[in-house]
């Protein structure tokens, strides 16, 4: 697809140019196209795999990640998972939306072209999304994302928090963890550390984004929110990853700290080759990350509290995708 208009608002080369190294706000038109509205959410969750759609609830304090469940959606139609988002505490998240719905892969990647060409020296690959649909007062808890997260508002409103690097909350090894798969991305959160954040009330035809692996929250404030969170790597992002996973590994098979997380000149360089050299050797090599997985604890249903049915028991376990 091509739209009449740029997807981007207002962005200049100054602005563009501080998007990857700070919490960065601008804005965007998707939330005018029409593929946004109720009746076009409703028939994209009727046509989306359902083994893609993610169904979470959640609590209300933001200390308690534990609280954060995955469920499924039982016989319900889309129509009526639409509905459970509006009434209850219910959030979906729509998985790859470019692998199964080209309309919305065109749309993404023009984007994308947009960014690029506003954005001088900035190459995306390995570009994904999700569209997340959410409860008038859903939240989202803190944690990181491995890639570099773009959040795309387009309906309803929600405060963001994002708690710099500098500020040391995260250690690298919680990153390292987070990247090897050994932790969870949601993270022990302490509510003392907001005086650290930065905080943003994000309204539609807003994007937010930061530097990647900035920890961040979300808590929906008005009305059923709707957001298109798309993430990308770059060859520096794959870098700073490759980084993270030698150090961890290196300390773990080598004598020696392998602490630093620079990403420039030829020590980095050579730590980012060691890794991909023991990648092929069976014996040397990290083991392939698994993934967190959270059971299955409820069904949607629009008769229970919250709209959310809560099982007796455990049953199958799902992979989670946050923002």
């Amino acid at each position: 697809m091509t739209t009449a208009q740029p997807l981007l608002e207002n962005w200049t080369p100054e602005q563009a140019a501080r998007m990857s190294n700070a919490i960065f706000v601008a804005q965007h038109r998707l939330h005018d196209l029409d593929m946004f509205l109720d009746e076009r959410l409703v028939e994209l969750i009727d046509s989306h795999p359902r083994r893609d759609l993610g169904i979470n609830t959640m609590g209300d304090d933001p200390v308690r990640h534990d609280q954060w469940q995955e469920g499924c959606a039982g016989n319900l139609s889309a129509e009526q998972l639409f509905n459970a988002v509006e009434q209850g505490r219910v959030w979906l998240n729509l998985r790859r939306v470019m692998d199964h719905h080209a309309e919305y892969a065109k749309l993404v990647n023009e984007l994308y072209s947009e960014l690029e060409r506003a954005c001088p020296g900035l190459t995306t690959y390995n570009r994904s999304a999700n569209l997340l649909i959410s409860s008038p007062d859903a939240i989202v808890y803190y944690h990181l994302d491995c890639p570099v997260n773009m959040l795309w508002h387009l309906r309803g409103t929600k405060r963001v928090w994002a708690y710099p690097l500098e500020s040391g909350i995260v250690s690298d090894e919680t990153i390292e963890g987070v990247l090897c798969g050994e932790k969870s991305e949601e993270l022990e959160f302490h509510p003392e550390w907001d005086k650290f954040a930065v905080s943003y009330d994000l309204e539609p035809g807003e994007m937010v984004t930061w530097p990647q692996h900035t920890p961040h929250r979300v808590v929906n404030t008005g009305g059923v929110n709707v957001s298109l969170s798309t993430e990308h790597m770059t060859r520096a992002a794959a870098r700073r990853n490759n980084i993270y996973l030698a150090n961890r590994h290196f300390r773990q098979i080598l004598p020696g700290r392998y602490r630093s997380t620079k990403l420039n000149g030829w020590r980095p360089a050579l730590k980012e080759f060691a890794l991909r050299a023991v990648r092929r050797l069976p014996l040397l090599a990290p083991k392939e990350p698994i993934g967190f997985q959270y059971p299955i604890t409820f069904e949607v249903d629009l008769d229970a509290p919250f709209c959310v049915r809560q099982f007796e028991a455990k049953t199958e376990s799902s992979q989670p995708v946050h923002l």
